[in-house]
């Protein structure tokens, strides 16, 4: 028996066929392929039946016998061998395969060519023992075929990291840090300012009107050190951006094309205070505040406003209504570094130009005069409220803002009146409130009484803020201090809350009448019931320390001094002589009695006391 008659399955069984010719069965040649009319059955089985049969013939013998076990046991033995490298190899190659965050398809491809190879290895390893015959010939062609496919694998991975190299690991995702946000300061202990209270006012009866009180204000170098490096806290709101459209309809009442005629419904959806909100703030139409929208703005102007990123000084006259006053007591620092901006009309540029006062770089002092085209209302009161409630609006950049009305002279720098009003009270939002009245309703009686506004508008409104629940003010309202705010001043950090606080402050004034006192403490509550927010209300005589009241131009140029009198001299003695009025002679005794007169006391039960 030949042990060469073994081999692969795929040169098929020679030592069957070396079987036929011994017994003479076959006489024909040896065809490698079948004839094309006679269909055999399949090899496979064939072989099968013929290798059952010659086992069960020769197993009986003692010495086959054993050497078909010793082979049997050769052959598992191997078998094991091989699994357990196998599926080391495997485990090498998928330890070595990295999930990274680099270019997704080189990655694909790479895993795929890998996981392919270990496929073919596992194909060829199941394809070697269906085909392997019990012998211990084949055995070194199965582990050279093992050895050259595991070469095959290793050459795979090492190509692989030689050319494509894996970017590392990504580090593991942290959590982005916390917003910082200003939470205020105490000042430090020895600081005059620390201890400051206001002193009681003078005993002065003949003075009942309003007067300025003292004010602690930090140096200006102090001041400038303490300037907040993060904006202040916004409570709910984060996000707030504006509504911008081009075809309006017109609301139930009231409004403007330049506010958006907001409908009745989106006025109450603004009050439902959200952390991202769209709202109606002005400038609804074209591409951006001032221009095409109504209080149009000439290009150059816009520009100077968009890169002005600190504090902002603003104030306007409309109509030529006032004279410009220049601020006074500005440090060199707020000379350089802030923004003093002066709103104006054509009416009012072409005064000014007229006496000379605005020069060729538009600038009359410390203002510079922004020339607004294209007014949205008739009314230059109603004009006036768009600088003074939208300047967040006109100013993108801009942190903090101080609105001073045109009637005012500024007289202390703004870095010490932010310190005051805002830093130091960790306040966004300062405004004095009115020396004398304190309740809408009485501020509506007034402004009826002053002819400010058509009473039926007034009493409209009022009406209106009744039905939605507005009260008189009480002392249940504390630490609410007035309902009724002096909107001449207004401090303000640019913060989401406090733009949405204006915001909807100018759209009640564009609904409804110009007089924004009378809508301040509607919008303030309706919001504080939302979100807790608090405005600083501080004192008016407090507001009257760092503004000097002035008068609008028409009442200066009433008030014109009267001409000097006009003296005659006359040549004769006697017309001179007629009129001099004589002067009559006053007695000391009647002198003694005017005297008595004039300080005489009347006591109950005198002589001179009537008793009828």
């Amino acid at each position: 028996m030949s042990t060469g008659s073994f081999g692969l399955r795929s040169s098929g069984s020679y030592g069957s066929l070396q079987q036929q010719f011994q017994n003479g069965s076959l006489s024909l040649p040896i065809q490698t392929t079948p004839p094309i009319s006679s269909r055999k059955p399949p090899k496979m089985f064939k072989e099968k039946d013929r290798l059952f049969h010659w086992i069960c013939k020769f197993a009986p013998r003692k010495k086959v016998g054993m050497l078909l076990l010793c082979l049997v046991s050769t052959a598992v033995f191997a078998w094991v061998l091989y699994v357990g490298k196998g599926e080391d190899a495997r485990e090498t190659i998928i330890q070595n395969m990295n999930i990274h965050s680099g270019p997704i398809s080189e990655e694909t491809k790479m895993s795929s060519i890998l996981s392919s190879h270990v496929r073919e290895v596992e194909d060829a390893r199941e394809t070697i023992f269906h085909k392997k015959n019990i012998h211990s010939g084949p055995i070194s062609v199965e582990k050279k075929m093992s050895s050259n496919l595991s070469s095959q694998v290793r050459e795979i991975e090492e190509t692989a990291n030689a050319t494509t190299p894996l970017p590392p690991l990504p580090l593991p995702l942290t959590p982005p840090p916390a917003p910082v946000y200003f939470t205020g300061y105490t000042l430090p202990r020895g600081n005059p300012c620390e201890s400051f209270t206001l002193p009681p006012p003078p005993a002065d009866k003949k003075r009942t009107g309003p007067r300025p009180c003292p004010v602690c204000y930090l140096p200006v170098e102090d001041a400038i050190g303490l300037m907040p490096n993060a904006p202040s806290f916004s409570p709910v709101l984060k996000s707030l951006t504006y509504i911008h459209e081009e075809n309006l309809t017109k609301s139930e009442f009231g409004g403007s094309e330049f506010g958006g005629y907001p409908s009745l419904m989106e006025r109450n959806d603004s009050y439902d205070i959200k952390e991202s909100m769209n709202v109606h703030c002005g400038f609804v139409r074209g591409s951006k505040p001032g221009h095409q929208t109504g209080f149009d703005i000439d290009d150059s102007d816009l520009l100077e406003m968009e890169t002005c990123g600190g504090v902002v000084v603003a104030s306007a006259v409309f109509g030529a209504f006032d004279l410009i006053r220049q601020p006074k007591n500005i440090s060199e620092y707020a000379k350089r570094n802030i923004c003093f901006h002066m709103f104006v009309d054509n009416e009012t540029e072409a005064f000014l130009r007229n006496s000379s006062e605005l020069g060729s770089d538009n600038k009359v002092g410390l203002w510079r005069i922004i020339v607004v085209h294209n007014l949205p209302y008739s009314d230059p009161r109603r004009n006036g409220k768009v600088p003074k409630l939208l300047l967040h609006r006109l100013f993108p950049k801009a942190r903090y803002s101080l609105w001073v009305d045109a009637k005012l002279e500024l007289a202390v720098d703004p870095i010490q009146i932010l310190e005051r009003f805002l830093w130091r009270k960790n306040a966004s939002f300062a405004i004095s409130r009115h020396y004398k009245r304190f309740d809408v309703f009485e501020e509506a009686e007034a402004n009826k009484a002053a002819g400010k506004y058509d009473n039926a508008s007034i009493d409209f409104q009022i009406e209106f803020y009744k039905n939605e629940g507005l009260t008189t003010y009480s002392t249940a309202k504390l630490p609410i201090t007035s309902d009724v705010p002096e909107g001449c001043v207004i401090i303000r950090e640019h913060i989401p809350i406090s733009n949405l606080f204006t915001c909807l402050w100018f759209n009640e004034v564009d609904r409804f009448t110009s007089r924004d006192q009378i809508s301040f403490s509607t919008v303030r509550d309706k919001i504080r019931s939302k979100t807790n927010y608090t405005i600083n209300m501080f004192l008016d005589c407090e507001r009257r320390n760092f503004v000097v009241q002035g008068y609008h131009r028409d009442l200066l140029e009433h008030w014109s001094p009267p001409p000097p009198p006009i003296i005659t001299f006359n040549t004769s003695a006697d017309t001179m002589l007629s009129n001099v009025t004589p002067v009559r002679k006053v007695t000391a005794k009647r002198a003694k009695e005017r005297k008595s007169k004039r300080h005489r006391k009347v006591n109950t039960g005198s002589k001179e006391t009537n008793t009828d």
